[in-house]
């Protein structure tokens, strides 16, 4: 044969297992195989917040408030109700002092001062307190009734003819009967005094709450009740929103009225029939000849009828806060 390429033999390195890897190996699987554990936790104490003050009331900041509401018009006001009540006062001093006989006479009336001693002598009695107790409890009680009947069925004989019609002509006969006219029949009518009182009551303030519920639906304006109408309002709607609202200053004069002539009803009722009550501790007086104690009533009734009436003129002004803003309200 022709000559022929030699054939060149490479050993090839034989690699022993045994021997141990490259260093670079190594130092990678030790790096994947360390498992690298978080330190624990260090706790933190946080500031716990700060208590907040107790509010404190001090003297000086009722005051503050109070004084806020001190406005001229209302120093004028005050200081001419205080004239007012003084001027009586010193025309009952001067006629008592000087026995004043013209059309009327100050002979046997007493002295304020009189009045003064009677009142430091049983104003503090049990007796005395526990009848003022009773005539306020027959007032509210019978108050308190003529206005949930008089002021719905008010509404209703404004608002509805059908029921003007049935209802107008029993209560124009039964209003010009005075309340004191009715106490023989309440005596006979109810089971006991107390009834019969609160009975005569109730008749006192009903009527002029009635009357004055009915002149308030009459007095609104047709074209809110139209308006309302046309917006879709209910009869239950149209009666909360529009009528009683409108409403609303007529009833409180009414309800202002009516406590007023209430009054006068009840001291009448307990003279005649109570055995308890401002009334019968007037008329009481009067039997016994003890005038100071008669005028001690009269200023009791004078006092307790002008609470009342203070009363229903604040509730009036928390309930209707836009008459505020009327013509002849106080801003």
């Amino acid at each position: 044969m022709g000559s022929m390429a030699a054939a060149k033999i490479v050993a090839l390195p034989m690699v022993d297992k045994q021997t141990d890897p490259e260093p670079a190996l190594v130092e990678a699987k030790a790096s994947a195989a360390q498992v690298t554990v978080d330190p624990a936790p260090v706790a933190v104490e946080m500031p716990l917040p700060e208590p907040e003050p107790t509010p404190t009331v001090s003297l000086t900041k009722v005051f503050v408030s109070l004084w806020g509401y001190v406005t001229r018009e209302r120093l004028i006001a005050a200081a001419l109700a205080c004239i007012s009540i003084g001027a009586l006062f010193l025309f009952w001093y001067l006629g008592t002092k000087y026995k004043f006989e013209f059309y009327i006479r100050f002979k046997n009336v007493p002295t304020p001062y009189e009045v003064f001693q009677q009142f430091t002598q049983v104003g503090l009695s049990n007796k005395y307190l526990v009848n003022i107790a009773i005539s306020v409890r027959r007032i509210l009680l019978g108050f308190m009734i003529a206005t949930a009947i008089g002021v719905p069925l008010g509404l209703a004989i404004g608002k509805y003819e059908r029921v003007r019609d049935f209802f107008m002509p029993v209560i124009e006969i039964l209003r010009p009967i005075p309340a004191i006219a009715w106490v023989p029949m309440s005596i006979m009518l109810w089971p006991n005094n107390e009834a019969s009182i609160v009975f005569i009551t109730f008749l006192g303030a009903f009527f002029p709450i009635l009357l004055n519920s009915i002149h308030g639906v009459h007095s609104l304006d047709g074209v809110l009740l139209r308006a309302a109408r046309c917006l879709g309002a209910s009869e239950i709607r149209l009666f909360v929103n529009v009528i009683l609202p409108g409403s609303l200053p007529h009833i409180f004069t009414g309800l202002a009225v009516g406590m007023g002539v209430a009054w006068v009803s009840l001291i009448a009722a307990e003279m005649i029939s109570g055995q308890f009550g401002v009334g019968y501790f007037t008329w009481e007086a009067y039997s016994l000849v003890d005038y100071p104690a008669i005028v001690l009533g009269m200023i009791t009734i004078g006092v307790l009828g002008l609470a009342c009436s203070g009363i229903i003129r604040i509730v009036g002004v928390l309930v209707m806060p836009w008459l505020a803003f009327a013509p002849g309200g106080r801003r």
